[in-house]
Order: C-alpha cells, then sequence, then structure tokens
C-alpha cells in the first residue's frame, strides 16, 4: 500500500467549525506528473500554485478592464474575480472548482499570499509618517474622534440586536464584529482609493490621509487589546494581560534596540547612493523575525511588521529601495492574489434573506452614522461643505486592513461563512459606490480655475512680473537663473519669483507641499537636504543679487510628478502667476546627446498645458552642452532669439522677449518668418500692427532688433533655423500656430506632439542646436486641447493693456 499524505484543513462548504481531512498519494507530490507521462500534472502543488496564480491573475485583469472605466478601484476587481472562480459561480461547477482550485491547494496559497501581505503591510508601515500619527492636527483629531463615538453607536446598536436573535443563530456572535468592521477608517483603503483616483495630493487627501491614520492608532490599539483577550477567552485575565505586555515589550524592542540600527544603516550611506544589499537583506530578517514573534505572542502575523514598519523612516535611502525592491511583485501579485482568495471563500449561496435583512438594517445604519459623524465634524472644523461631503463619502471606503480582519474572524470562528460572505459582498459594494462617487464629486482643479487672462502680454508694462519656476534637478539650477536674470528685475517693474523644488514621491505615500520661510532650507526634510538645499540656496542667492527689485517665495511639492499639475496650479493660482515654468522630460548631457528622460514629467506637462491659470513655459534645457555661464555672476552678454510666425503664443513670446531686452547684458532677436506670396493676409496685418507696438517700446535700445526672412515652405523653413540656432543661448517660441503651408514637411517628423511644429524640431537629438528653448503657450480662458492643430487668434482685444 502506498505512502500518503495528510492534511487538516477548513470545509468552507460544511458548517463553521467543521474540518476535513484531505490526503493524496505521497508519489504525486514527490515524483513529476507530465501531461504524456502520469496523467494530469496538478497534482503537483508547485505546478498547481503556479495554474491557479496564472488563472487568477487573468481573471483579475480582465474583471479591471472592464471596470475600470466605471472609476473602479483594483480592490473591487480583485473581489469581484475572487467571488466569480469561487463557490458562488464557477467553483459552483464540482469538476471546474476541484480542478482549479482543490482543497489540498488551499494551504499552499494562502500560505504565500499571507507573506505577501505580511511584506504589504510593512511597507504601508514605511510610508505612513509617525509624525502625523499622533500629531495630525486638530481637524482630523476632531474627526477621527466622531469616527470613533460613531463605531461605539454601532456596536452598542448590534449588541442590542444580538438580544432579539435566538442563540442559534450565526449572527449571534457575528453582528458586534460585522459592525465594528465596517465602521473601521484605514489608512491603507483610504490612501489606496485616493492613490487610484488620482486624488493623492489634493485638499481632499490633505484631509483624509491624517483622519485615517490617526483612526489607525486607535484601531490598532483597540486589536492588540482585543485580540489579546480573544485568544485568552477572558476567563484567563493573566494569559491575557501578559500577551498585552508581550506586544508592549516587542514595540519597544523596535523602538530602543531596532531603530537605532537602522538609523546608523541611514548614516552610512552617503548622500545620493542606494542603500547596501546587505542593510536590504537585514531589514528583510527583522521583518520575518517581527512576524514570528507576533504569532508566538498570540497576536496577528501583521502586527509585528506593522509597528517594524512605522519606525523606518520614508524615502531614500532605505524606504525607497524597500519599495523598488517589494513593490512589483508584493503589490503586483501576491496582495491581489490574496484579495482574489478572500473572494473563493465567499459563498453567496449561505447567505439567508433574514440574515441580509438584518445586516443590512445594521450597516445601513452604521454607515450613515458615520457619514453624518464625518460631515458634521469637518463642518465644524471650517471645511467647505462640498468638501467635507466628499470627505464623509471616502473615509467610509474598505481596503486590505478590514479583510485582514474579517479572515482572522473567519479562523478564529468568531465569523460564520455566512457572516464573512455578508461582509466581504457589503465592503465590495460600499467600495464600488464610494470611488465612482468620490471621482464625480471632487474635481481639485475646479477651484484653481482662472476668472481672468494671467499673462504677460496683458499685464501692465510697469506691473509686477510674477514668475513660478518648477525645478527637479540640480542640472536645471544654472538655466533657470540666466532666464530669471534676462527677465530683468526693475524699480519701475519688480519681479516675484515663486520656486518649487519638484520631488518625486519615493518610499511614501502621504504628498507633501513645504512652503519655506526666509530662514532659508534649513527646514527642508533630511532625504532631500542634498538636492534641494542646493536649489533653494541658488533662488537665495538671485533674490539677494538683485537690490531689492526681486522677491523670491520658494516651496518644495513631494508628490508622484504625474500628477504634481496639481500642486503646481495650486500655487500658480494662489500667487498670482503671469508664467510658470517647467522642465522638459528630457536632459541632456555636456556631448549633446540626450541623457536622463522621465516620461512622468511629461506627463505632468500635458496637464499643466490643458489645466494652467496662467501662461506656461517649457524649458528645454541645453546650458550644460553649450557650456553658458551664469549671467548674474559672469555678466557676459546673453543671446535671446524670438521666432515669430503668428499667433497668440507666439504674441506671448515677444512680450517677454521684449521686457529681456531692457537687461544691459540681453540682446534680443525677433525673427519674423513670413510665407511668400501672402502679404495681403488679414492675420498678417494684425501681427505687423503688434510687432510695431513693441518696436515703438523699444525705440532707441540697441538691443531690441527686428528681422524678417520670408519662407515658402518648411523645408526653407528648417534649412534656415539649423544656420542660425546656435548662435544664441536662449530660444523664444510659441508652442501652438495656425494652420500655414510654412510647415509643410515638417509636421509628419513630430516626436512631441504636446510641444507644437517648431519647438518639436528644435528639441529633437536630430536637430544640430545646442542653444535652450523655452516654449510658450500664453493662457486662454476657454481652455486648449493637448495636440489641437490650430488655435483662434483673439483679433478684437487690445494688445498691451491692464488687467
Amino acid at each position: 500500500m502506498k505512502m500518503s499524505r495528510r492534511l487538516m484543513i477548513n470545509d468552507t462548504s460544511s458548517s463553521l467549525g467543521t474540518k476535513r481531512l484531505v490526503c493524496w498519494r505521497a508519489s504525486k507530490v514527490t515524483k513529476s506528473s507530465f501531461l504524456w507521462q502520469d496523467g494530469p500534472p496538478f497534482h503537483v502543488p508547485t505546478i498547481l500554485f503556479y495554474f491557479q496564480l496564472i488563472v487568477i491573475f487573468l481573471v483579475t485583469s480582465l474583471v479591471h478592464f472592464v471596470l475600470k472605466p466605471f472609476n473602479q478601484i483594483s480592490l473591487v476587481s480583485q473581489l469581484v474575480a475572487g467571488i466569480i472562480l469561487g463557490p458562488s459561480c464557477i467553483g459552483r461547477i464540482t469538476s471546474l472548482g476541484e480542478y482549479m482550485f482543490p482543497d489540498r491547494g488551499v494551504a499552499v496559497i494562502e500560505t504565500l499570499t499571507t507573506f505577501g501581505v505580511m511584506c504589504l503591510l510593512f511597507t504601508t508601515g514605511v510610508k505612513m509618517d509617525p509624525a502625523i500619527m499622533f500629531h495630525p492636527g486638530h481637524t482630523a483629531i476632531v474627526i477621527g474622534i466622531a469616527i470613533c463615538v460613531s463605531m461605539i453607536l454601532t456596536i452598542a446598536l448590534a449588541i442590542v440586536t444580538t438580544f432579539h436573535l435566538p442563540s442559534d443563530s450565526s449572527l449571534f456572535k457575528s453582528l458586534p464584529y460585522i459592525a465594528s468592521a465596517h465602521t473601521l477608517t484605514g489608512f491603507p483603503a483610504v490612501s489606496d482609493l485616493l492613490s487610484e483616483l488620482h486624488l493623492l495630493n489634493t485638499e481632499l487627501s490633505h484631509i483624509a490621509i491624517p483622519t485615517a491614520m490617526f483612526s489607525d492608532v486607535i484601531g490598532m490599539s483597540l486589536s492588540a487589546v482585543g485580540l489579546s483577550f480573544a485568544n485568552n477567552h477572558a476567563e484567563n485575565p493573566m494569559n491575557s494581560f501578559l500577551s498585552i505586555l508581550s506586544v508592549v515589550a516587542l514595540l519597544l524592542v523596535l523602538v530602543y534596540v531596532v531603530k537605532p540600527l537602522i538609523s546608523r544603516m541611514i548614516k552610512k550611506t552617503p548622500p545620493g547612493r542606494p542603500m547596501g544589499e546587505s542593510n536590504i537583506i537585514m531589514v528583510f530578517c527583522i521583518l520575518f523575525i517581527t512576524g514570528f514573534m507576533s504569532e508566538a505572542v498570540g497576536h496577528h502575523y501583521v502586527l509585528g511588521p506593522l509597528f517594524l514598519g512605522l519606525i523606518v523612516p520614508d524615502g531614500p535611502p532605505l524606504g525607497s529601495a524597500l519599495e523598488c525592491k517589494m513593490e512589483a511583485i508584493v503589490s503586483g501579485l501576491i496582495y491581489p492574489a490574496f484579495i482574489t482568495v478572500t473572494g473563493l471563500q465567499t459563498d453567496i449561496f449561505e447567505i439567508s434573506l433574514q440574515s441580509v435583512w438584518i445586516v443590512a438594517i445594521i450597516l445601513i445604519t452604521a454607515y450613515l452614522i458615520k457619514f453624518i459623524a464625518v460631515l458634521f465634524s469637518a463642518v465644524y472644523c471650517e471645511v467647505p461643505f462640498h468638501e467635507a461631503l466628499v470627505l464623509a463619502v471616502t473615509l467610509n471606503a474598505k481596503g486590505i486592513i478590514e479583510i485582514i480582519l474579517l479572515n482572522l474572524w473567519r479562523n478564529s470562528e468568531v465569523l460564520s461563512s455566512e457572516g464573512f460572505a455578508l461582509c466581504v459582498l457589503s465592503m465590495l459594494m460600499i467600495t464600488a459606490v464610494t470611488s465612482p462617487i468620490t471621482k464625480a464629486l471632487y474635481h481639485p482643479l475646479r477651484q484653481y480655475t482662472a476668472v481672468k487672462r494671467s499673462t504677460i502680454q496683458h499685464a501692465r508694462l510697469d506691473s509686477e512680473l510674477r514668475i513660478l519656476v518648477c525645478i527637479h534637478s540640480h542640472e536645471c539650477v544654472p538655466m533657470t537663473m540666466n532666464l530669471l536674470e534676462v527677465s530683468h528685475a526693475s524699480r519701475e517693474s519688480p519681479i516675484a519669483v515663486l520656486g518649487l523644488v519638484m520631488v518625486d514621491l519615493v518610499g511614501r505615500t502621504t504628498p507633501a507641499l513645504v512652503c519655506h520661510e526666509k530662514e532659508g532650507p534649513q527646514k527642508f526634510l533630511k532625504h532631500t537636504k542634498s538636492t534641494s538645499a542646493h536649489i533653494l540656496n541658488a533662488f537665495r542667492n538671485y533674490e539677494q543679487n538683485c537690490h531689492g527689485f526681486v522677491s523670491v517665495r520658494t516651496y518644495t511639492a513631494i508628490s508622484e510628478f504625474q500628477h504634481m499639475h496639481v500642486e503646481i496650479c495650486r500655487v500658480a493660482a494662489d500667487g498670482r502667476a503671469n508664467i510658470l515654468i517647467v522642465p522638459f522630460h528630457k536632459l541632456w548631457d555636456v556631448d549633446g546627446s540626450v541623457g536622463e528622460v522621465k516620461p512622468a514629467i511629461r506627463t505632468m506637462n500635458l496637464h499643466i498645458l490643458e489645466k494652467s491659470p496662467c501662461s506656461v513655459g517649457i524649458l528645454i534645457d541645453r546650458s550644460m552642452a553649450r557650456g553658458s555661464l551664469m549671467v548674474l555672476s559672469s555678466r557676459t552678454p546673453f543671446e535671446v532669439a524670438i521666432i515669430f510666425i503668428g499667433g497668440p503664443d507666439d504674441a506671448e513670446a515677444l512680450a517677454y522677449g521684449s521686457r529681456m531686452a531692457r537687461h544691459e547684458f540681453a540682446t534680443v532677436t525677433v525673427i519674423r518668418f513670413l510665407l511668400f506670396g501672402s502679404e495681403n493676409s488679414k492675420h498678417r496685418h494684425h501681427d505687423s500692427d503688434l510687432i510695431y507696438q513693441y518696436r515703438h517700446i523699444n525705440m532707441g535700445n540697441d538691443r531690441f532688433v527686428y528681422v524678417e526672412e520670408v519662407v515658402s515652405d518648411g523645408v526653407a523653413l528648417a534649412a534656415f533655423m539649423r544656420d542660425f540656432a546656435n548662435r544664441f543661448d536662449l530660444i523664444l517660441v510659441g508652442r501652438q500656430h495656425q494652420e500655414s503651408p510654412i510647415f509643410e514637411g515638417l509636421e509628419q517628423w513630430s516626436e512631441c506632439q504636446e510641444l507644437g511644429v517648431i519647438p518639436d524640431m528644435l528639441a529633437s537629438q536630430d536637430f544640430e542646436c545646442k542653444a535652450s528653448v523655452l516654449v510658450i503657450q500664453q493662457h486662454w480662458l476657454r481652455g486648449t486641447l493637448i495636440g489641437q492643430a490650430k488655435r483662434t487668434v483673439n483679433t478684437g482685444e487690445p494688445l498691451l493693456s491692464g488687467n
């Protein structure tokens, strides 16, 4: 008789607490099976596990592809995929269910997904800011307390309801747990929702994230105490007390032993260098030890890793390194598999109609109490009513913490299979409703929509020029300072500079917009000190050398680049900027070749071009290739060219260049390209009048030069620009122009369509040009579609009027 292995697992199809003995032949485990050799290979646990991961990944991706247009987050798709694969749908077919997800394969996939959840909670703790958790601010504390009060009321209602249930009912023990699970506000749920809806760096997030973190402090404390008593069944209070003390001891070891060790690792890492592999491995070892210790003292395995994550500093070098190592495999595969496995264990056919009514009343009441509590407490804290309304909806979202609790309670037999299915379905429905409502109600840039044109052309000649400059790398500093210097600050027309340092959100969840005071960069975040301090000092030096004609206010925006347009537009609107200048997504090396390319910055620029409350300039910086010196320090001549073909964008470039011509070391050459045979064009006459006005303003100024060139097509235009481009340090050009034969032959070679035809040619690596280029789009109240080929020219309004 062959040897057999036996595995004891929960039978999800049987009543609560029933166990089933699963046996299979040892030969099927120890010997390889192939399609042509020993029958189907799915008796081998590893092959079965690979097959299950493939099925889960494919079905989850398909469901998410279908639901994403309806603003559904990935959690919803993963739960729906699990329900489809489980006993509620496909698993209902006995042959398919036992073939794809047999009982013998449950232990393997649950073990791996459990490991993935432990790593996910660890990285979640890394991204959380303990300072915000314990000092969240007055608004977050008030709303967090209101959420706790709503939880107490809901649990009390559930307990009262159990008095009217028979003691043998499956909901008798489950109802208070169901109520508490649906009143929790988990930080991972809120952050994931806002992140997937691209709202993580909005005002809504700045209230919701601290509130969720503060609620997590209370929730983790209650969970630790509750598990201690639940696991020791309360009849042995000494064991419960020892369990609580063991958690406190574990926390003290992490704070006073592990944290100094990690700090020493970070200090030994040179600035700007990645963390060593040996240090990363040591952190992983500590992670496994804390998970083991959490289970050994009678608590959940994620408690220790979550505490460990909280003491690990977020951001570079360690926080970002851990995220890079774990993000793809954990968040991309293992964590979705855990959510899907939860759906696999949900059987909607075990739910009775009577239970649905009871749970529905409890949950509707719970959501209403929590919604009203958050709404009124937010309004009390002077949050605008519309924003408070969206906040009340958002904080009802459910996520990984709630699902972990449901699985824990199911395994501990405090939740029946029916109660578990009810909870999963209710969480699925509320999250499925929350995400589209949040997206539909909240438009973060609506409050920054301009009510009047904010441009250089339409500002008074003697008014203050307000420039928002965005920098993400210290390589961009020289050209940016040159641009600010030649903008010519004077007593009659001073300059107000809003300097914004852009820091990519890596290794942390909470975005931030930091306003630096006059004392300089000392208050800046430590993990970005080496890069940002250089940039902030450059702004301060520029201000100090301009004899009081320049005022500088500096900011740091920490966010994902592709979503940073919200922060930039906010600063531009609040600072009443006339123009905001952002970097191009490509950086050039000293030899003239393209070095670093950041696609996320391109996405950011596309959003800014569409939604900016003022004019926009995209700075294509080639100063490293040209070797240009700082105008401010060297007092060397600075050659500027303006390419003028016509239209509002070229008019804005002309207005900016006319201002530069007042600088004593700047020479501005306006090169107007005319199409052969278009002398009687209406737009040509309009452009001629505009140029005449600026020539009149600069009358007697030898540094303002006007040149006309007649061309017949795009080939002649490109040939001329190829000849003159390298004579200049900076070229100003409008982004969009009217359709014209002058561009014939150039449009099909476009690489970056967001720049427009002429700027795209100047930015091309094939176009041998060492001059930096500022691509300008004039602010247009009625908006502009990205990639639009033409734009209406406004010929009716005064050209040099005030605001």
